[in-house]
């Protein structure tokens, strides 16, 4: 398909100040965020944090569901885990994806802020259908740093329902974008 996702805890805009974060991961978005991966046949999911111990207790949760008690319980689990893989920042998500892939990915990032370099979900699918490899960016906390925005190539159109209300989970949002792109 040519469609990751990399879920970012950092940098991320702190709601006191705005200033850049680093958010912490939590357990329901490794597996949550997995599931909805394996579900639409996403190529990859990467969790994204520049925290070593961070990234060891993805790797242990990892272990539990692909190789421990878990992988007995519950298979399916450790099914939609075969194509995380945590990383420190998005340089390596972007070498991941060009060695594994063959060419730098179309970076899209997510909000809940209407940008003008927009993309509509139907026009990303059909970069995708042309065999062009993309790379969603999803933000953790109070959302991704607007530094970050520079150095995109587009941002989704937002998820908006029939009230001015616009927080969504990242789980419910991620579940969303990828029903839009991918539900044939």
């Amino acid at each position: 398909m040519g469609l990751s996702l990399a879920l970012l805890h950092y940098p991320m805009t702190s709601k006191l100040g705005g200033a850049p974060v680093c958010t912490s991961v939590t357990n329901f978005d490794i597996h949550d965020i997995a599931r909805a991966s394996a579900t639409f046949g996403l190529d990859r999911y990467f969790i994204v944090t520049p925290i070593e111990m961070q990234r060891d207790f993805v790797r242990r949760i990892m272990r539990y569901w692909l190789e421990q008690e878990g992988a007995q319980y519950n298979p399916t689990r450790g099914e939609a885990l075969m194509t995380t893989e945590i990383l420190p920042d998005l340089a390596a998500v972007g070498a991941a994806i060009g060695r594994d892939f063959g060419s730098e990915p179309y970076w899209v990032a997510t909000s809940a802020k209407a940008s003008s370099a927009m993309i509509r979900p139907a026009d990303l699918r059909r970069r995708l259908d042309d065999g062009e490899n993309v790379c969603l960016l999803f933000g953790t906390g109070y959302g991704i740093h607007p530094d970050l925005f520079e150095h995109v190539d587009a941002v989704l159109e937002p998820i908006s329902g029939p009230t001015p209300f616009m927080h969504l989970s990242v789980r419910s949002a991620v579940s969303i974008y990828l029903d839009r792109i991918c539900a044939r």
